[in-house]
């Protein structure tokens, strides 16, 4: 019996060369490719049965033509890539990877918040430039240093990964608020559900952890920003076009808000010209809050129980 065929479209930022494709290997015939670009999808997948990707996008057009195609596994959570209604028309099974991030997403949202609040990698540079040698006194700093306790610190979306943020904080001392369309009473003890206005009007720090969607994209805006105090945080680890970048960058340099810390962007990699990239006060970090080795050990090992169950008939994270 021929073994089924596997085709990795992107397995680099997985996988750059610390873990292992022998789960998968074993399972049928791999082809793994680093990237792939859009004109080179079709000739690597056509004879595929089996898909995953991360980021290479399976459009309408793509699912269409790969007549061989049953399955496709998303190798993140988020799976806008691809066009889930295709897959459907054509009874092919989509799944994703739900919760392998969890503590590394928020983990890195307090690496930005720290950040934010006493500029370590800047004052670091600072002391290996020379300056500290040459100071006068015997310290210095070029921000505001920000104490977290008895800060608010208010979420958007408060699922898993909003949920394990808010237990962070609260090791810090913070008071925390959120804001969830579907989370009416708090799973976290001592937070406070409350409405996205009195959220925005409230946070000292406002952290986004919700998904995209066509009614939520670039509601970070001028109206939205202006109800923020002035020495506010704002992080993102979310998905980047949850934010009208010209308008953060004019909250930014206008010092409307006080700082930002971005893992994610609008277009990824950015343009040279993303207006954040230039901003005051904004840290911004190339998507790596999923990447920490655990994280991606994690995910490689259900993306192969995801293709597994999919054999055995049992599939499992199939996006509905």
């Amino acid at each position: 019996m021929d073994k089924i065929r596997i085709v990795v479209l992107d397995g680099f930022t997985l996988n750059p060369g610390d873990l292992s494709w022998d789960g998968l290997k074993a399972i049928g015939e791999c082809e793994i490719y680093d990237r792939t670009p859009a004109d080179k999808t079709l000739d690597r997948a056509k004879d595929a049965e089996i898909i995953l990707t991360n980021k290479t996008v399976l459009d309408r057009k793509t699912i269409s033509s790969l007549l061989k195609l049953k399955y496709i596994g998303v190798l993140a959570t988020g799976y806008n890539v691809v066009d889930i209604a295709a897959a459907k028309e054509r009874g092919i099974i989509v799944t994703n990877i739900p919760t392998y991030g969890t503590r590394s997403v928020a983990q890195m949202a307090f690496a930005l918040i720290l950040e934010l609040a006493q500029h370590v990698g800047h004052h670091s540079n600072t002391v290996h430039d020379g300056r500290w040698s040459k100071s006068k006194d015997f310290c210095y700093w070029d921000f505001p240093l920000v104490e977290l306790e008895g800060l608010t610190i208010g979420f958007v979306g408060f699922g898993r990964i909003g949920q394990s943020t808010a237990e962070v904080a609260k090791s810090f001392g913070m008071k925390i608020i959120a804001y969830d369309n579907y989370v009416k009473e708090s799973p976290v003890a001592g937070a406070r559900m409350t409405d996205m206005d009195t959220l925005f009007r409230e946070s000292d720090i406002v952290s986004l952890h919700c998904p995209l969607t066509d009614e939520n994209k670039g509601f970070i805006n001028k109206a939205r920003l202006g109800m923020m105090k002035k020495n506010a945080f704002l992080i993102n680890t979310s998905r980047g076009p949850l934010i009208n970048e010209q308008d953060l960058a004019d909250a930014l340099n206008s010092g409307r808000i006080a700082g930002a810390g971005m893992d994610v962007l609008s277009s990824e990699p950015p343009k040279e010209d993303n207006p954040l990239l230039k901003a005051k006060n904004c840290i911004v970090t190339p998507h790596i809050a999923w990447a920490t080795h655990a994280a991606r050990e994690r995910l490689m090992k259900i993306a192969v129980n995801n293709v597994k169950s999919f054999i055995d008939g049992k599939p499992a994270n199939v996006i509905k």
